[in-house]
């Protein structure tokens, strides 16, 4: 910041300057982290660059020209561009995540995110999503993310239309998609699908808040206790991990199962 970089990298509204931007970012995201990890004794610059190198070593003995495929995360993919691109998992509440859905602040970052993951195709992106996952052991049926929608339909090889729109509380909802394949010479095509079935009926019922129900100071949470989710229903605290402020609960739900809420951000009435 004092050197004024940043800023000079923030008003740069190219898509390199973005890449940039971005990677500087993530450097320091990566130190603040570094700095902030209870296992290491000594936080110097010296430490941190051992650290880096030994996640980055099993890199250097991979032939640049074998003809092999990359898994990574979207941050780690920043800065880097492949021939083709992959992007896996495009449900609602998986991407977008399901936290993010009541934040707007987050959802733009998810899309800032989906954006970063697009751009790193060079010749050919393809996108795909689950009509069924199976998730803390129960099969949940799954809507294409919203993120499909905003996609420029000339861009794409696949024709899609709106379909009947599902909203919840507290979240922001858009269109959701009904893809069709259609006729194409492209050697990715496939042929049509089979319309999507309904399987709601297999789902659990959205949970009914009781009446009055106000979310409780989770400041003394502790395992064993019952609690209430407006959303996830009743369920029994099974494990607490992480440090003050940003405390994980593994809660198992009767309806749902087992699932893992971040305290500052979950809604909760404790009931004993």
């Amino acid at each position: 910041q004092h050197c004024g970089i940043l800023k000079e990298l923030y008003e740069d509204k190219s898509v390199e300057g973005l890449a940039r931007y971005e990677n500087i970012q993530e450097l320091l995201n990566g130190i603040k982290e570094f700095s902030e990890r209870e296992d290491i004794e000594e936080r110097g610059l010296d430490v941190y660059m051992q650290d880096i190198a030994l996640l980055t070593n099993d890199d250097n003995d991979k032939d640049p020209n074998a003809d092999t495929v990359s898994l990574m995360t979207i941050h780690s993919s920043k800065g880097l561009e492949f021939p083709i691109v992959f992007i896996v998992g495009l449900e609602e509440n998986l991407f977008p995540s399901q936290l993010s859905l009541n934040s707007r602040s987050e959802l733009e970052e998810e899309r800032r995110l989906f954006y970063v993951a697009v751009t790193r195709a060079e010749k050919k992106l393809l996108l795909s999503y689950a009509t069924s996952r199976y998730r803390w052991g129960t099969l949940n049926n799954c809507e294409p993310s919203r993120f499909l929608d905003e996609l420029n339909p000339a861009c794409l090889a696949l024709d899609f239309k709106p379909r009947q729109t599902s909203a919840s509380a507290g979240s922001f909802q858009g269109e959701r998609i009904a893809w069709q394949q259609k006729d194409s010479d492209d050697t990715f095509s496939k042929p049509k699908p089979k319309p999507m079935v309904k399987t709601t009926s297999i789902l659990p019922k959205a949970h009914k808040p009781t009446a009055g129900f106000a979310p409780s100071d989770t400041s003394n949470l502790q395992v064993g206790m019952e609690v209430e989710h407006e959303r996830f229903g009743f369920g029994k605290v099974v494990n607490l991990e992480g440090n003050k402020g940003d405390i994980k609960a593994t809660i198992f739900f009767k309806e749902l199962g087992q699932k893992q809420l971040l305290l500052k951000f979950a809604k909760l009435r404790i009931i004993q």
